[in-house]
């Protein structure tokens, strides 16, 4: 429950930093018009999100007859999160990731890159889909999509004030004077960025333990992780880097070089996670798949 609050609080103070920057830069209409763009950009993400983030990453639709098994895993573990069975996209991206998206259970997708279906065990494989089911079925997937929107938004009202000398509808210059402009263009999508990234992360940690639940091995997710880690690094992600914007929606990290666990990290530590789920061991019922060979359709 404090995890659901801290998000909130989150949202709730980049909602505050929006309408605050456009009171700034032009008053009561400012704040007005800042407003009425996150609701517009808000309400163009809740129907089109989803197809959006997919083509962006060149996501294709796979039906049960490419990949049964992946298929089968996906189904079983749908049900015993007691949410709908999500569509299934892969991407053709030889680094090992994944990531869901879609405003609502019923309206969800899970999209794997053929890099973590040709590294993973069975296993690994299944405590990854889990992981993102749990997405789902803590509707991570809408609350991202709106901090996006809005962190997005931020970035273009600071930059729209600082094109018209951010005055108000009287035609008033700002009080802060144009240092003060221009630290407001470079500070408020800075601020709104650190916002973004801390819910993110603190998403991350309640999606393992979720995921963990839904597949019963909590040791199979973090093998899965050190393994993402690891090639994340080694492998570029040529559309992940063309839409860092995006990066906060994957299991890993898909960006290169960034390792740190600082503020501007879109996940949190890979040694942390690990160590969380090596503590949940015990007491879990018999996992959803049997400890065998998962041989991926596109190897």
């Amino acid at each position: 429950m404090s995890g659901y609050f801290r998000t909130v609080l989150l949202l709730a103070g980049l909602t505050a930093l929006f309408v605050g920057i456009g009171y700034v830069m032009g008053g009561r209409t400012g704040m007005a018009v800042a407003f009425a763009i996150a609701c517009a950009m808000n309400v163009f993400a809740w129907w089109n999100s989803d197809r959006m983030v997919l083509s962006m990453h060149n996501a294709q639709p796979i039906t049960p007859q490419d990949a049964p098994r992946l298929y089968d895993i996906t189904a079983r573990l749908a049900a015993r999160a007691g949410i709908p069975m999500p569509a299934l996209y892969v991407i053709h991206e030889d680094q090992p990731n994944a990531f869901a998206t879609g405003r609502s259970p019923s309206r969800a997708a899970v999209a794997v890159n053929t890099g973590l279906l040709e590294l993973m065990s069975e296993p690994e494989a299944a405590g990854v889909i889990a992981h993102e089911l749990a997405h789902i079925k803590n509707r991570d997937t809408l609350i991202m999509t709106v901090t996006a929107t809005i962190a997005g938004a931020i970035g273009m009202l600071t930059q729209f004030g600082f094109l018209f000398g951010g005055r108000d509808s009287q035609g008033r210059q700002s009080p802060y004077g144009p240092i003060g402009m221009i630290l407001m263009v470079v500070l408020a999508p800075l601020a709104a960025m650190i916002v973004q990234m801390a819910i993110s992360r603190s998403r991350e940690y309640e999606a393992d333990r979720v995921g963990a639940e839904i597949c019963g091995e909590p040791l199979a997710l973090a093998n899965a992780l050190q393994k993402l880690e690891h090639y994340a690094h080694g492998r570029v992600n040529q559309a992940a880097e063309a839409n860092p914007a995006t990066a906060h929606m994957f299991i890993i990290n898909p960006l290169s070089g960034l390792r740190m666990d600082g503020l501007f990290s879109t996940h949190p530590k890979t040694e942390n996670r690990v160590a969380a789920l090596q503590a949940m061991v015990g007491g879990f019922q018999a996992p959803v798949v049997a400890r065998a060979g998962f041989r991926s359709p596109w190897q």
